[in-house]
């Protein structure tokens, strides 16, 4: 008997290009080694994947586009607030003044939490410190996830500095956090922090983070989206706190307060006076100074980018810093990403394309409605319902009609008016936090894309139950006008279904039509459907991939997606009479996957997603289809039983 194929490697990359491999023995390898010998990782990215591949092209392009608009090479476009993100993509490019400034931009910041004296003084300035400094906790609004027409408040704790809670038990977890520790340092002693000060601030930080380490949620909890909803009164919230001043900090952030909130992490509540309290207001002021240095050591010069560099090196393995030209775009990009998407869709997905995919979309909900009908394992009345759920989905395709709000309010100031790059951050985030907390009396807008445009992207949101295509990831390999149809069953096609599978799998499969947490299914069907889910986790749990092993449990969801995903589109070529060698050949080819071994520790500790070799060898795997196609016997090394092969969808 035969588990998954187990992709293994060595010498900075987990995969060895084998040119020459045979299909039936690793398909992956088969279609992908001449490019993964060929393909260079550039310097300053840890990777570089399909996915990867199209974002070098959008980026170069919409690099061009706002170094030709800030020249006047160019006109700036006619789209809402555009001239914004080019005005700040020059200020951002501006390293003279940057560079001159050095931490002048964040003195007053600094000063102010350097003033802090004690807890008590914490409490009253806390509100304050929120609008440009971390808070050992969050609050944000978000519809409600069982009534999506209304928008709720809930509750989280903050993140680590390592990428996980899991990382904290890892034989790199010292040294990781060594260099963070005199990074920060570093940067303090660069900002005008005394040295000795900026000496504890450093440790007091990592002893802080070390605490909360311990109760936060692991990526795995965070995997099962249905256990963040945990509805409290918000007396009963506040009364939890004892030595924070929880009320008073609620009434000046958020104003009026709601009846309720929703925890999303429990555990970190019952625990919250172990953390926040006076006893640890020495750890955390050196946690806020160390995050808020971090933060705006990339707003500053170029020597500050640089000494916030290590740190980012040691978790990617990263070579270099992106290039100052490089970094502006990028800033100018994130702050104004709905504007710049809408731009970049505007001006590059043509109507031809977009009518192709909105066409394949239909087909592929089609194949998705006959696979739900003529399901084995699902009784009729669930049935009915799952099929009412996949008729009620949303579609977002290419970039969208209208430009959120919050882009209308913020405002660039130049330097010629005395602005720097930090000060215009810090005012888009204080802006931000306002903006989020207004929709706590507002209803849901379900217009609002979760993607923009030039995102080599696509998703499925269980609380709008929509699908959202941005226009760049419509684009080779996963699709292509000119390309056959079957390779575009195999990428965009697979891609398509992917993200209507996440309607059923095991977070989605509790939300109904509308988007509420609600259970539709009947007893027996959904424990057959948790039995399937199981084998799924079975499936890629301890598969070793070059340093790590999978958790198939923080991986299901997406692995559900995948196999879904790749059945559908099996189906639907089928139905064409299309060739399924080549269908299957572009689903090993959209999964190309180069990266470094120290990118690979921290993907696999923090992302939902499998590697991208063992997405395309194991999913291939449990397709009947591929075995009749390719002729695998069972002595090849990509045969799988067939009692071991998952079928779910």
């Amino acid at each position: 008997m035969k588990k998954q194929v187990m992709v293994r490697g060595g010498s900075g990359n987990v995969i060895e290009p084998k040119v020459g491999t045979r299909p039936q023995d690793n398909i992956y390898l088969s279609v992908n080694s001449e490019w993964l010998e060929k393909t260079e990782i550039p310097s300053d990215r840890s990777r570089m994947a399909s996915f990867d591949g199209i974002d070098v092209n959008v980026e170069k392009h919409l690099m061009q586009d706002f170094a030709d608009f800030a020249s006047g090479q160019k006109a700036i476009p006619d789209v809402p607030n555009m001239d914004k993100a080019v005005a700040l993509y020059q200020l951002a490019k501006n390293f003279t003044k940057r560079n001159e400034d050095g931490a002048a931009p964040i003195q007053s910041d600094l000063k102010l939490l350097e003033g802090i004296r004690d807890f008590s003084d914490y409490n009253l300035n806390a509100p304050d410190l929120a609008t440009f400094a971390s808070i050992p906790f969050s609050f944000s609004v978000e519809p409600d996830m069982k009534n999506t027409k209304i928008n709720v408040l809930s509750f989280a704790g903050p993140g680590t500095y390592l990428p996980d809670t899991t990382t904290y038990e890892t034989a790199d977890a010292p040294k990781l956090l060594g260099i963070l520790q005199q990074q920060s340092a570093q940067l303090l002693k660069m900002a005008g922090v005394e040295a000795a000060a900026a000496d504890k601030y450093a440790a007091d930080a990592i002893k802080f983070d070390a605490k909360l380490a311990k109760v936060v949620k692991s990526t795995e909890e965070w995997a099962d989206y249905p256990a963040c909803y945990n509805p409290m009164k918000i007396t009963d919230f506040e009364a939890k706190f004892t030595d924070f001043k929880i009320k008073y900090y609620l009434k000046e952030v958020i104003g009026e307060e709601p009846d309720r909130i929703i925890v999303e992490e429990p555990r970190y509540l019952d625990h919250i006076n172990e953390i926040i309290n006076s006893a640890n207001f020495a750890e955390i002021k050196g946690w806020m100074l160390v995050n808020f240095i971090n933060d705006a050591a990339s707003d500053l010069s170029q020597e500050f980018r640089e000494a916030a560099f290590p740190f980012s090196k040691a978790l990617s393995g990263q070579p270099k810093l992106p290039s100052g030209e490089k970094q502006a775009y990028h800033i100018a990009n994130n702050a104004f990403s709905e504007v710049v998407g809408v731009y970049y869709g505007q001006t590059y997905f043509g109507e031809d394309a977009k009518k192709d995919v909105e066409d394949m979309i239909n087909r592929m909900l089609d194949v998705y409605k006959e696979r739900l009908q003529m399901n084995s394992w699902l009784s009729e009345a669930t049935k009915k319902k799952a099929i009412v759920k996949l008729e009620a989905l949303e579609l977002k395709i290419g970039y969208p009609d209208k430009i959120e709000e919050i882009y209308n309010r913020f405002k660039v100031i130049p330097a010629s008016q005395g602005g720097s790059l930090y000060a215009n951050d810090r005012a888009f985030a204080i802006e931000e936090q306002k903006y989020n907390i207004e929709q706590l009396h507002k209803k849901v807008d379900r217009t609002i894309w979760a993607m923009p445009g030039n995102l080599v992207n696509a998703c499925y949101d269980p609380q709008r139950n929509d699908l959202t295509f941005p226009a760049a990831i419509l684009q080779s390999p996963f699709y292509d006008l000119k390309q056959d149809r079957a390779s575009n069953f195999g990428g965009i096609g697979s891609v398509i279904a992917h993200e209507v599978s996440h309607a059923f799998d095991n977070n989605g499969a509790q939300f109904d039509e509308f988007g509420n947490m609600t259970n539709w299914w009947t007893k027996e069907d959904y424990a057959e459907f948790k039995k399937r889910t199981q084998a799924e986790i079975d499936l890629f749990d301890g598969i070793e991939y070059g340093p790590v092993k999978l958790n198939g449990k923080q991986i299901v969801s997406e692995n559900i997606a995948d196999q879904g995903g790749l059945t559908a589109a099996v189906e639907a070529a089928k139905n064409e009479n299309d060739d399924l060698k080549k269908l299957f050949e572009n689903f090993a080819r959209i999964w190309a996957n180069k990266q470094l071994t120290e990118s690979i520790k921290t993907q696999t500790a923090v992302d939902v997603h499998a590697p991208g070799p063992e997405r395309a060898n194991v999913q291939i795997q449990c397709q009947d289809d591929f075995y009749k196609v390719f002729d695998v016997k069972s002595s090849d090394g990509m045969w799988l039983d067939p009692a071991q092969r998952v079928h779910i969808w």
